[in-house]
């Protein structure tokens, strides 16, 4: 079973890393890109999650036709492929089609990463699990931040090669993942699952909003109270730091307070926000980045957990994709929410302001729909 499990875990290691690695090297990207416009460049980052969307929405009838270790080592290959083949990009035509292609592997993988937990584990157990898998989400985002920071100082593709990581995974896969047929009917997600799951899809899609907050505007502020790069960043990657440990001791936390972890995601970035809004000084930004921090790793796995069980062994054709979905589009959609409401205020602070108004809609969500959740069964 650790073997199994290992299999699984890897592959969570790997789907933050679709995006969110390229963020450190954009700069030096778009320097080599000098005479396109910046929009386009952007899209090496937000591009891949526009193509996870549309891949999630496929992952049923491919569940269908390929049995489990085919379809992980298909999206595994084409990760390791389209990541690293970017390296090879002669101009910005290639590249965008091999991050639209990274897209791809990812929808094919990221509901495997979560939906085999359920599959695999009975409903007490998930909540560890879970919260294993979002440990290992953060542990990527560090290593894989950390890496294309230090690959970018070689040259601009240099950063790609970071995504060779993700063939641990297709060794690990190949050894110890059955070959079975998650779905024998059913071609395609029903209208029917999103009315069912909504509360979770909707506290996906909360979370991403709120946390990629932090992401587009921390540097900004922590420049203009004159911290340097390396302490901007330092902070920066701190937040997945505590992300990870809080992912780790997710499963006990589930079990000791089981009924009030559904407002700890909602609270966290409430509070982290408004730290961050209200006390601009290096206390304030510790403080705050580190309720963030906190607020996502409980968040995440509480939402795939009261999926999963909520789901069971379908969850991995059902909700997981539906999640997966909610999941990008909220990192897509962040920006273009909060930068127009945020110039409403004006100030450095203000996305920090309309980030504590959305934290507060997240909490009246996680109380609407509190009767919607389903708990894990008590430790015995």
């Amino acid at each position: 079973m650790r073997g199994l499990t290992s299999a699984i875990l890897s592959i969570s290691l790997l789907t933050v890393m679709a995006g969110a690695a390229m963020a450190p090297a954009l700069a030096v990207i778009r320097s080599h890109f000098a005479d396109q416009n910046p929009i386009v460049v952007q899209l090496i980052v937000s591009l891949p999650a526009l193509f996870i969307i549309a891949t999630t929405f496929l992952f049923r009838p491919l569940c269908r036709l390929m049995p489990t270790r085919t379809l992980a080592l298909t999206g595994l290959l084409l990760y390791v492929l389209a990541g690293a083949g970017a390296f090879f990009a002669a101009d910005i035509t290639f590249l965008l089609l091999m991050r639209a292609l990274l897209g791809v592997s990812v929808g094919l993988i990221m509901p495997l990463s979560t939906g085999l937990l359920s599959y695999y584990f009975p409903p007490e157990a998930q909540g560890h699990m879970m919260g294993l898998s979002a440990a290992m989400n953060q542990a990527g985002g560090v290593v894989a931040t950390l890496l294309a920071g230090l690959l970018a100082s070689i040259d601009w593709n240099y950063p790609f090669l970071v995504y060779l990581i993700g063939l641990i995974a297709v060794a690990l896969v190949i050894v110890f993942l059955p070959s079975e047929y998650l779905a024998t009917s059913g071609t395609r997600i029903r209208l029917a699952s999103l009315v069912r799951f909504h509360p979770s899809v909707t506290a996906m899609l909360f979370i991403m909003i709120l946390f990629f907050i932090y992401p587009t505007n921390f540097a900004l502020t922590a420049q203009q109270q004159g911290l340097t790069t390396l302490a901007t960043t330092l902070i920066m990657v701190g937040l997945d730091v505590v992300a990870l440990f809080v992912g780790l001791a997710f499963g006990w936390l589930m079990r000791r307070f089981r009924r009030q972890m559904k407002y700890a995601a909602p609270l966290g970035f409430f509070a982290g926000y408004a730290v961050l809004a209200f006390f601009p000084s290096l206390g304030g930004m510790l403080a705050g980045s580190a309720l963030i921090g906190l607020a996502n790793g409980v968040g995440v796995p509480y939402v795939n957990t009261i999926a999963s069980i909520k789901g069971g062994r379908e969850a991995a054709i059902t909700v997981m994709p539906l999640i997966s979905a909610a999941l990008y589009l909220g990192q897509f959609i962040s920006p273009l929410i909060v930068t127009p409401l945020a110039s409403l205020f004006g100030g450095t602070n203000a996305p920090y302001l309309v980030a504590v108004a959305i934290a507060f809609l997240f909490l009246a969500q996680a109380y609407l729909t509190r009767s919607h959740h389903a708990l894990p069964p008590a430790e015995s």
